[in-house]
């Protein structure tokens, strides 16, 4: 059994920069696809993605031998999911829609063992190596383990000092869309308005020494955010990549010799 050692999490920790990508089409090939592609990071999607906890080893599993770490979007800010999220042996959890202090201390609570959280313990899932050396895991997972939460709304604007407070929380992820829309722009972040609220969160999350990620379109809007400070950006996701070169493998089709 490898050491658990979170060489992501040390990286962002330093203020390095780390690149991801999506997996949200619950499939172990596109993961081992990603994984082999070189990503630091493949983030599959629970929160929007048909997958279950064990799709989620399987993609996982797809993906051993390789340097990237796996991360997770969790369905929801559950300490029920956040344990078998974590028991399948992930490296990072994002939380999302955490909106206020009381939310986010709940979410590290889910993702640490007793004293620092409410994470039960066992040495028998796949994460602790199914009971074959598990002490080598459960001693070195609350330290390991990355925890990052999602801004989302204005609430969590509102609240993000407090928020930004809480041991354990390592990173914030932006949610340009979620925020957009319950700012009331539905699914516009280049409003004015949101482009401030984004701002506003980028200065409080460096200055608090935290990271910061987010989803990025395309490699000019990666390289503008690298420069912002962003340590950690999706660039990247199984499904739409996919999506998009069929549709213009097609259009180029119908172009040249019609219907």
């Amino acid at each position: 059994m490898r050491t658990f050692d979170n060489t992501v999490k040390r990286k962002l920790q330093a203020g390095g920069k780390v690149v991801g990508a999506w997996a949200q089409i619950a499939s172990p090939i596109s993961a081992e696809i990603l994984a082999e592609a070189g990503f630091d990071v493949v983030m599959i999607d629970l929160e929007h993605g048909p997958g279950d906890i064990l799709t989620l080893i399987a993609q996982i599993q797809a993906m051993k031998g390789n340097p990237a770490l796996p991360f997770v979007r969790a369905p929801w800010n559950d300490f029920v999911a956040l344990k078998r999220i974590l028991d399948a042996g992930v490296y990072g959890v994002l939380v999302p829609y955490v909106n206020t202090r009381a939310e986010a201390e709940a979410a590290v609570r889910g993702c640490k063992y007793p004293p620092d959280g409410i994470r039960g313990i066992a040495g028998s899932p796949r994460a602790p190596g199914y009971g074959q050396n598990a002490l080598a895991y459960l001693k070195r997972a609350n330290d390991e383990v990355l925890v990052m939460s999602a801004v989302e709304t204005p609430e969590a604007v509102a609240n993000l000092d407090e928020i930004l407070a809480v041991p354990g929380l390592d990173g914030i992820f932006i949610g340009p869309m979620d925020l957009s829309t319950s700012m009331g722009y539905f699914a516009d972040p280049s409003q004015p308005e949101v482009q401030a609220a984004i701002a506003t969160i980028e200065a409080k999350v460096l200055a608090a020494g935290k990271f910061l990620a987010t989803v990025a379109g395309n490699w000019a809007q990666a390289q503008k955010l690298y420069a912002r400070g962003y340590g950690l950006l999706l660039v990247l996701a199984d499904g739409t990549a996919l999506a998009g070169l069929a549709a213009e493998r097609v259009a180029q089709f119908r172009k040249e010799y019609g219907s």
